[in-house]
Order: structure tokens, then C-alpha cells, then sequence
């Protein structure tokens, strides 16, 4: 059997980590002989050798001759001229890779329009898979596409019942077809690993300290969390602020930082390989996006033993947080509901309010549902492999 993933990406997201936690779970538990691989369009996933080559996974390359480094990146029109690119050289490439390697299956999870065009004008033996790899902002474009491919495709699997049921409401594709099937994000031997990693010598670390982590994007509402920020320090002037990741609103961020005079209060310190041991440290996380589907770093925090708090925003969080039981909401971009809810979670923490520890185990509780086996497990009846 050979099942392939197409995810082709531009900058690195989330569903990096899911694609390649996905291929390992397959690896590591199917007792069947599955060739699993990953096609690799424009020399994207490069940069993951080292993962690639330490958990086996095969890499397909597509021979398309271009190379993320070398492609427009940052904003929305440049990464639309990229897509543009890759759909001249990369549609008919995969078109031949299909019919010559006539794969079982092929999982689609990034710049999906390129399988799905084809599937929409060409027969296949392949069974296609579209892999809902977040919250679906459902343009005319895309409904126009879905609609056409829905006739075809073999199965939808969505990363929580909210968005399936965002799916069904639309009326794009066949109830029966459309499937909850979790990211694999927690992967329990490799967070043993990471856990005790050193972290970078900087005096900010030993101090207290909040964090965030995601990309530096508007989706991620950090120019929200700034603000909030300096009115945290009004009551909490000795606390610190962390924030991990890179992204094109780095200056944006940042001069709202210098604008209001918060330099050595808040920090970005950059993209991290690994966020473990930065989350162990820290006192609790905070997530401000606009939208998550489903909130990989939430799912992280909380394997961590972090408290967290996260904007009510659709769909990950509400799914996810139990507000009160397992974490905390606040209302999105409400001033007023994130700094009461940071100085009542803060003060429990310090205080070592035993009711946190409940939270904690049920956060823990959680995040079961999250790992490489209970994905394989879901993927193993999807796919019977």
C-alpha cells in the first residue's frame, strides 16, 4: 500500500508538525508494509532533514526545479504569485507522479487547489483525502472548487467537530464523507527528549515570565496582546513578557513595543525548534489569536502542565478549553476580560491554589486525544491500514 502527503508551504505552520507526526504514527504502529512519503514540490521540506532522516520518511520529490528560497514570501499578494508559480510548474508534474506511482491514497493538506484541480479533470486510481488544515475561510474560489470536487473525493477530515460542522452547514460536501480526525500533535517519547533541552543564556529567562508562541501574523493578534501587556505591568511591573516566533509582522510588533516604551518587558526572541523547555520555565501561556483550528501550541501548553489562557476565538480553543476546567477564555480583543482573567490566574499560580492542580490533570486529560497512536488509531479505520 503507499499513501502520500501533499503539503506544500511557504513558511513554516502547524501542519508541518502534523504532516510529519502523521507519517510517524504510520511508521511507528501499523504492523501492514505501507510505503508512506512525502512529496516534496519546491525543496520546502529541505530544511527538516535532519527529522526526516532520524524517523525514516521517504520523500518524493517532484522535480519541479524551483525553490522556496528563491520564491516571493511575506503578504498576501506575494504568497499568492507564489501559488500562481507552483501551479504552472508543479499541476502536471504531480498529474504524472500519480498515474506512473498510482498511490492508494493521497492526504491533501496545503495549497490544495493543485490535486483538486486535477482530480476535478482527470480519473485516478488514487483515493484523494482533503485534510481541512484550518479554520476554512470559505471564498467563492474555494466553495466553487470544493463543490466541484466533492463528487470525487473520498473523505474530508476535519481537525474538530466545529469546523465538520461548518462543513455540513455550507452544504459543500456529503455529510457521510466529512470525518473528525485529530492532529497529531503530542508525541510522548519526543517530549521526554525536548523537555530538558538548554535554553538560550538570557538573563530574561530567569526571571518571571508569560508566553505566547506563533507566527508573527495578524491572525496571531499580538499588536492586542502589547497593549494588554502594558496594562498587565501597571499592576504587575516585576512579570515579563515572551513571545516566540518570526513572521511579517515582526515590525509592526516590534515598534508597537518601542512606541510604548516596553523594551526588556517584552521580548521576541525568534522562532525556537523546540518550545518545550522555554513553556517549562515560563509561569503560563497566552494565546490572543483571531482564529486557531485547532491551537497546536494550546495542546502543547497544556501537555507541559502550563495553565492557559486563549481568546474565545473559533474554532480550536472553544473546542479544546473547558473555561474553568481545563483553562481559561477570555472574550477576543476584551481589555478588560484578559487582564482580569490574567491577574486571577496569575495569583492562583503564585499562590499554589490546589483547584489549579485539577485543572492542570484535566488539561492533561485533555491532550490524550492529541497523540501520534490515538491518530494512528483514528487513520488506521480511514484508511484500514
Amino acid at each position: 500500500m503507499k499513501v502520500y502527503y501533499w503539503s506544500p508551504f511557504i513558511s513554516h505552520v502547524a501542519t508541518v508538525t502534523s504532516v510529519i507526526n502523521s507519517v510517524k504514527a504510520i511508521n511507528k504502529f501499523s504492523k501492514k508494509n505501507i510505503e508512506v512519503s512525502i512529496i516534496n514540490v519546491f525543496k520546502e521540506w529541505s530544511p527538516y532533514n535532519d527529522i526526516i532522516i532520524k524517523n525514516k520518511i521517504k520523500i518524493l520529490e517532484l522535480n519541479t526545479f524551483l525553490d522556496i528560497k528563491n520564491l516571493p514570501k511575506g503578504g498576501f499578494f506575494k504568497s499568492r504569485l507564489t501559488y500562481f508559480i507552483t501551479f504552472i510548474f508543479s499541476t502536471f508534474k504531480l498529474d504524472k507522479l500519480l498515474k506512473k506511482e498510482k498511490p492508494d491514497f493521497l492526504i491533501i493538506h496545503l495549497i490544495t487547489f493543485i490535486p483538486l484541480f486535477l482530480m476535478a479533470i482527470f480519473s485516478y486510481k488514487t483515493k484523494f483525502i482533503l485534510r481541512i488544515s484550518g479554520f476554512p475561510k470559505l471564498n467563492f474560489f474555494r466553495k466553487i472548487l470544493w463543490k466541484l470536487s466533492n463528487k470525487k473525493i473520498y473523505k474530508i477530515f476535519c481537525p474538530t467537530e466545529l469546523t465538520k460542522e461548518i462543513l455540513i452547514k455550507n452544504n459543500i460536501f456529503d455529510i457521510e464523507k466529512i470525518f473528525v480526525v485529530k492532529d497529531p500533535i503530542i508525541d510522548v517519547n519526543e517530549f521526554k527528549i525536548k523537555k530538558n533541552d538548554i535554553i538560550d543564556k538570557s538573563s530574561i529567562y530567569d526571571q518571571e515570565y508569560i508566553i505566547s508562541i506563533g507566527r508573527l501574523t495578524k491572525q496571531k493578534n499580538f499588536l492586542f496582546l502589547v497593549n494588554a501587556f502594558k496594562h498587565v505591568l501597571l499592576k504587575l511591573p516585576n512579570i515579563n513578557l515572551v513571545i516566540l516566533g518570526e513572521g511579517e509582522d515582526r515590525f509592526k510588533i516590534q515598534k508597537k513595543i518601542n512606541d510604548n516604551f516596553l523594551n526588556g518587558k517584552i521580548i521576541l526572541a525568534g522562532e525556537k525548534k523546540n518550545i518545550y523547555p522555554y513553556l517549562n520555565k515560563a509561569v503560563f501561556f497566552v494565546l490572543t489569536s483571531d482564529w486557531e483550528d485547532p491551537g497546536f501550541v494550546i495542546l502543547e501548553s497544556m501537555f507541559s502542565r502550563k495553565i492557559v489562557l486563549s481568546s474565545d476565538c473559533m474554532s480550536g480553543p472553544v473546542s479544546i478549553i473547558n473555561n474553568g476546567q481545563n483553562g481559561f477564555l477570555y472574550k477576543r480583543n476584551n481589555l478588560y476580560d484578559f487582564c482580569e482573567k490574567f491577574f486571577f490566574i496569575y495569583k492562583n499560580i503564585i499562590n499554589n491554589n490546589e483547584e489549579f492542580k485539577k485543572i492542570l490533570f484535566e488539561a492533561m486529560k485533555e491532550t490524550k486525544s492529541y497523540t501520534l497512536l490515538h491518530h494512528f488509531n483514528l487513520m488506521k479505520i480511514h484508511l484500514k491500514i
